[in-house]
C-alpha cells in the first residue's frame, strides 16, 4: 500500500508540474537592435541586419538563456527562435547579423559578441540570470559562437569575459577557418586553414564547457565531424575536462539539429543545476 501511495503522490505532482508550465506565458519582443543607435545609425546595412528576437517567460525569475545564431554559411540565413526550444522554461535570444559578401570577416563575428553583449547588459531587466547565458547555433551559426566563446577578444570589448558564457553547445561547427572565410580570400573549400578564425587556434584550458554535437561523419559537410574530433583532442590536451563530443549516426549537416535540441536542453538543465544548488 506504500508503494501505491508514492505512485499517486508521484503522478500527482507531475500533473502540478505540467499544469504549471501549461499555464506559463511567454513573450517575444522582436526586432530589438543589439548596437547602440550611434553605431546603426552610420551604417544602414548593420541596422537592419543586426537585431535580435527575445523569446522569455513573462515574470518568471532566473531563468536561463539559450543565444541561438542561425547557420547558412554566412552568406545567408534569418534570425530564428527554434521551435524546439520554445516552452521549456528559458529565454531564447535568435540573432541576425551581417553576412558575406557584403561584409568580410570579422564583421559578422563582432556582430555575434555585440548581441551576446547585449544579453549580458539587458536579460536581468527580463528576470533572467546573467551566470546562465548559454551560446548554441548550427553550421555557420555555432562557428559565430564557438568564435567568441574561445577568442576572448570579441567580448572583452565589451568588458565581458568570455569564461562567463554558461555553456557552449555548437551544432556541427566548423572548428577551422570559415569556409566563407576563406572563400572571400580566395582559397578553395577543400585546402584547410587553421588562423585566428578557427576555433581550433583559441583552444585553453579555462574555456566554458563545451559540447560539441555533429551529424554522422559519412554524411557530415566535408571533414566537419572529423574537425571538431581534432578541437575535442586538442581542448583535452590544453587541459580542458569539460568537452565532450558527440556525433549523430545516420543524420546529415542539416538534419543533425532535430535530434540535437533534446542534448542542448539536457546540458542547459544540467548546468542550470550546477550552478544555482
Amino acid at each position: 500500500m506504500i508503494y501505491n501511495r508514492i505512485s499517486v503522490s508521484l503522478i500527482f505532482l507531475l500533473l502540478q508540474v505540467t499544469y504549471i508550465q501549461a499555464q506559463q506565458t511567454y513573450v517575444t519582443a522582436k526586432d530589438l537592435a543589439y548596437y547602440p543607435a550611434p553605431v546603426a545609425e552610420k551604417d544602414a546595412y548593420l541596422s537592419s541586419q543586426c537585431k535580435l528576437d527575445l523569446y522569455y517567460p513573462k515574470g518568471s525569475k532566473n531563468f536561463a538563456t539559450i543565444v541561438w545564431f542561425h547557420g547558412g554559411g554566412i552568406t545567408g540565413g534569418r534570425k530564428e527562435i527554434p521551435a524546439a526550444l520554445m516552452e521549456k522554461g528559458y529565454a531564447v535570444v535568435g540573432v541576425g547579423y551581417r553576412l558575406s559578401p557584403k561584409v568580410k570577416a570579422p564583421a559578422y563575428i563582432e556582430d555575434a559578441a555585440a548581441a551576446v553583449a547585449w544579453v549580458y547588459q539587458h536579460i536581468q531587466s527580463y528576470g533572467g540570470n546573467t551566470r546562465l547565458i548559454f551560446v548554441s547555433g548550427h553550421s555557420a551559426g555555432a562557428y559565430l559562437g564557438m568564435m567568441i566563446g574561445l577568442d576572448k577578444k570579441y567580448l572583452n570589448r565589451y568588458g565581458i569575459d568570455a569564461d562567463s558564457i554558461a555553456g557552449l553547445i555548437p551544432f556541427s561547427g566548423q572548428a577551422i577557418t570559415h569556409f566563407t572565410i576563406r572563400t572571400e580570400r580566395g582559397i578553395k573549400g577543400t585546402q584547410p586553414v587553421i588562423d585566428e578564425y578557427a576555433p581550433l587556434f583559441h583552444v585553453r584550458n579555462n574555456a566554458p564547457p563545451m559540447l560539441l554535437i555533429t551529424g554522422d561523419r559519412e554524411k557530415e559537410l566535408l571533414g566537419r565531424y572529423e574537425e571538431n574530433a581534432y578541437l575535442w583532442r586538442m581542448m583535452k590536451l590544453a587541459g580542458h575536462t569539460k568537452t565532450r563530443l558527440y556525433e549523430l549516426d545516420g543524420f546529415d549537416h542539416g538534419g543533425m539539429a532535430q535530434p540535437a535540441f533534446p542534448l542542448l536542453l539536457k546540458e542547459v538543465a544540467a548546468i542550470k543545476k550546477e550552478l544555482t544548488q
